[in-house]
């Protein structure tokens, strides 16, 4: 089996550099705080939304390396049928795919769950990191960066 190649169709850093910097500031920023495994969870999930290939095979290393099990990785695509997640990563999951799919709003069932298990503060870093993550894989997926490169 072959398999197919798709370019690369630019490197966004070296061609806006300044903005790149920018972003991996305010990813930077938006990780204090929060534990790993669910920073890599919610970063996979909003990646798989978004179709994003290098971010999905990017933090789905960066999970492994967390100590993220297999199981819970390959699960992930259906977490709300799988009971290998915790109320507390089921409720940042639910925000994740509310954020990421923005057009339908984030309901207040969803961002009422969430608020019971994340402090303000701790919330704020989850949905900065959300909407942090939705920026690479938008840029990401419009430049078709490829897995595997930086």
């Amino acid at each position: 089996m072959t398999a197919v190649e798709i370019p690369q169709r630019m490197n966004f850093a070296t061609a806006a550099p300044k903005v790149f910097k920018a972003v991996l500031a305010l990813d930077a920023a938006a990780r204090q705080g929060l534990d790993p495994v669910l920073l890599e969870l919610v970063q996979i999930r909003a990646s798989q939304i978004n179709r994003c290939v290098y971010c999905v095979d990017y933090h789905t290393s960066d999970a492994r390396r967390a100590g993220e099990s297999e199981s819970r990785i390959y699960q992930l695509d259906g977490w709300q049928e799988s009971s290998l997640y915790t109320a507390e990563e089921r409720a940042a999951l639910a925000l994740t795919e509310a954020v990421t799919r923005l057009p339908g709003g984030v309901p207040d069932a969803v961002y009422d769950e969430v608020a019971r298990h994340f402090e303000e503060r701790e919330l704020a870093q989850l949905i900065a990191l959300i909407f942090t993550v939705n920026a690479w894989n938008r840029m990401n997926v419009t430049t078709r960066k490829t897995p595997g490169t930086e």
